[in-house]
């Protein structure tokens, strides 16, 4: 598989292509990271050092990669945190230029815009422009809970809700464009306060997983999530298998960064569960 991923990159730690490129390189993908800002570590520490790109240099690496005669050969277009409201307009001319290319290619969004505890954290221009012109581009959207609540209008998917609130949500995404949902970081009125859900929702039906809730919270997760998911469902061709695979990896990397003490994702010492993960969690038809 040959991915093009158009997202942020740090160097210290792992988010954005820091955190996605290693584990699909790892699965045996090529990718392609197109880097959106360069900074010294991710923005939760509260300071770091590094540019924000100009959105007319990330069009130039772009159309650079375009004109090596690459885009053909794209299987799918990977994005997630968008710098700058001008950024999506780039990302959105990528897309279309690798589908004019190859049509069978698809194009995956992670909406990162924020979570239930902390509400919104993107630049206030960003989240309008995902709902109106990015996601209705995407074959595949991955938001967490709070951002389907965003995208949909629905604000009491920021509380634990119910399954059917959750996926006539998601059927409403699905409604816009993409064909297949990921939700990430599901609470669920009805799941034990122990344990968190991801669900995933396509034309066949809904899927869910559920792994215990370890005490933690790291970035970059969601960034790993995206990318893996792209990756197996591509490979399997379905939406189940994908699940299963990407709970497994995605739990093993945390209970590793859990055991090492480290603030940042452990992707490295990890690798070997993203790279074959194992059966661990029983995925479930919920429609």
């Amino acid at each position: 598989m040959q991915i093009l991923s158009v997202q942020s990159s740090v160097a210290f730690g792992h988010v954005g292509n820091s955190a996605a490129v290693f584990p699909l390189q790892r699965l045996g993908h090529e990718v392609w990271p197109v880097f959106t800002v360069h900074f010294s570590n991710h923005t939760g520490y509260g300071a770091w050092r590094g540019p924000l790109l100009d959105p007319a240099d990330v069009r130039e690496v772009v159309i650079g990669i375009e004109e090596r005669g690459a885009f053909p050969t794209v299987d799918a277009v990977l994005s997630g945190y968008q710098g700058s409201p001008e950024i999506a307009d780039v990302i959105l001319d990528a897309v279309a230029r690798v589908k004019a290319a190859n049509p069978a290619a698809t194009y995956t969004c992670d909406p990162v815009m924020g979570n239930a505890k902390s509400g919104c954290f993107v630049n206030p221009a960003i989240p309008p422009i995902i709902c109106e012109k990015v996601v209705p581009a995407a074959d595949i959207v991955t938001p967490n809970q709070f951002e389907l609540g965003f995208i949909t209008g629905h604000d009491s998917l920021g509380e634990p809700s119910a399954l059917e609130s959750i996926l006539a949500a998601a059927d409403e995404v699905r409604a816009l464009g993409p064909s297949t949902v990921l939700i990430t970081s599901v609470d669920r009125a009805e799941v034990p306060d122990e344990e968190i859900e991801m669900i995933a929702v396509t034309g066949d039906g809904a899927w869910s997983v559920r792994t215990p809730r370890l005490p933690m919270k790291v970035n970059g997760s969601g960034d790993v999530t995206a990318a893996l998911f792209t990756a197996h469902l591509h490979t399997t061709g379905s939406p189940a298998e994908a699940l299963g695979k990407t709970a497994a990896s995605i739990f093993g990397v945390l209970e590793e960064t859990l055991a090492s003490g480290h603030r940042e994702l452990q992707i490295i010492a990890a690798q070997e569960v993203i790279a074959n993960p194992p059966a661990r969690f029983e995925v479930t038809q919920v429609r």
